[in-house]
């Protein structure tokens, strides 16, 4: 599995011959003017819930992948499926195996609202496991107990993607905790940097995570890790 961090909570995930994009917002984020939406070819969107910088380029996207399945909750997929895009919906709880491997869709504590002022649902996450490797992408997130739930409801994980940025959502020393709590020392940084009011100390948060003996690992934009 090949993870590549498109700033802010953007995701492009590779596994095997199929594509999944994570929460595009990239034609708005000035700190990643490098990609080109355009040239992007997914098979998936993946929405953890509906605010704008989450959702600003699914319509672009699915218009040019117009075979790309949108997967997110009830109401977002809902939402997109009255302007033509395909989508398979889920909620809470709920899991479904795809031809790249199986998603649960688990609790997120956020607010959510699309752009258009549209109610979107409750905010969640995901859990992700393929053949042989599980990870946790959090989407927007406070610490919450019911992480402590995923461990005990999924494979072992290889990877927790979590919010570090601290004032809309957790910040790394919550992070850490939450590491703790879905049971993954291995901890990939997202939900930073992007605006004035989630920038952070890089060094710190990564030299916080080691004084607890895990690792935390903040790409810059186009960067990839794999799995």
């Amino acid at each position: 599995m090949k993870i590549t961090f498109l700033g802010q909570s953007t995701l492009l995930l590779e596994i095997g011959d199929k594509k999944l994009i994570v929460d595009p917002f990239i034609s708005g984020n000035e700190k990643a003017n490098s990609i080109d939406v355009d040239a992007i070819n997914v098979d998936y969107i993946l929405l953890t819930h509906g605010h704008q910088d989450h959702v600003l380029d699914v319509e672009q996207i699915a218009k040019n992948n117009p075979e790309a399945t949108l997967i997110s909750n009830y109401e977002i997929v809902s939402y997109y499926g009255e302007k033509g895009i395909n989508g398979h919906p889920m909620n809470h709880g709920g899991s479904k195996t795809f031809d790249f491997g199986t998603l649960k869709y688990v609790t997120a504590i956020h607010s959510s609202v699309l752009p258009d002022g549209t109610y979107a649902g409750n905010p969640g996450g995901f859990v992700l496991n393929t053949d042989d490797k599980c990870i946790y992408i959090a989407g927007d997130t406070a610490l919450t107990m019911d992480m402590k739930l995923i461990p005990m409801t999924s494979p072992k994980l290889d990877l927790a993607i979590l919010p570090v940025g601290d004032n809309f959502t957790m910040g790394y020393k919550d992070a850490a905790i939450a590491a703790d709590f879905v049971e993954c020392d291995t901890v990939l940084g997202y939900h930073f940097d992007t605006f004035p009011y989630i920038e952070i100390d890089k060094e710190q948060a990564i030299n916080h995570f080691k004084s607890k003996n895990k690792s935390l690992t903040l790409l810059e934009i186009g960067e990839s890790i794999t799995l």
